[in-house]
């Protein structure tokens, strides 16, 4: 038992909550990291991208960890703004504007996209008209990635960027010596509120990425007729 689990009995309770919510904020890390790397396959596939996959650094901070998915996501945000670049080029502006039209039916906006996609590529598949517009002719890019990009910013820029990704494996005590050195009543408290502030946001924004990326997979395997 820790020194000052005598002035604060509360203490180890709080640590386990700290165990507890650090192990739900690694499964969402690993989560998207998971789903980057399915974009990345799908965009390395199907639009002729040649995207490095990416890998938790177990030895790691959670700022560390953040900052390569970070990374990646504007990497995978660049290659998209160029095939966006190019379909507005090569699309009369009326066709173009369809695409960014949330009301236009998906079918017709692969229809617009497969008018040109093979002229942008040199060739391609039925699928990279259908990811093209999954990915351009929706908010994926603009809202959900971005909103996902700024959550893991915050994340690395708190109290919990310095805490390293594997200290549970090490042992729970290390946790609270990575946030400050010394096991005290407010500075788990501080700790636990950090964790509970941005494991909403990062849950919300996490599911939401996931659940495109998921929709992008399943229309590769499955095209629009």
């Amino acid at each position: 038992m820790a020194q000052s689990d005598f002035l604060y009995p509360e203490n180890p309770r709080r640590r386990q909550e700290v165990n507890r919510l650090h192990q739900q904020l690694l499964d969402c890390l690993s989560d998207s990291y998971h789903a980057t790397n399915k974009l990345i396959g799908v965009l390395n596939t199907h639009l002729g991208c040649k995207l490095a996959f990416i890998e938790m650094k177990r030895n790691g901070t959670i700022k560390e960890n953040c900052d390569l998915i970070i990374q990646a996501m504007m990497n995978i945000q660049k290659e998209l703004q160029k095939v966006d670049e190019a379909l507005k080029d090569k699309l009369e502006p009326t066709l173009y504007r369809k695409l960014q039209d949330i009301k236009e039916r998906e079918t017709e906006k692969i229809a617009i996209v497969q008018k040109v996609i093979s002229v942008i590529l040199g060739e391609a598949t039925s699928a990279a008209s259908a990811v093209a517009v999954k990915l351009i002719g929706s908010n994926v890019t603009t809202g959900i990635i971005s909103k996902l990009v700024t959550v893991l910013a915050q994340i690395g820029a708190s109290l919990l960027g310095s805490i390293g990704v594997a200290v549970l494996g090490l042992g729970i005590d290390l946790i609270f010596q990575a946030i400050l050195g010394a096991v005290e009543k407010t500075q788990l408290e501080e700790a636990i509120k950090s964790y509970e502030k941005h494991l909403v946001e990062f849950k919300s924004a996490s599911e939401k990425y996931q659940y495109a990326i998921a929709e992008v997979t399943n229309i590769v395997k499955h095209p629009l007729k």
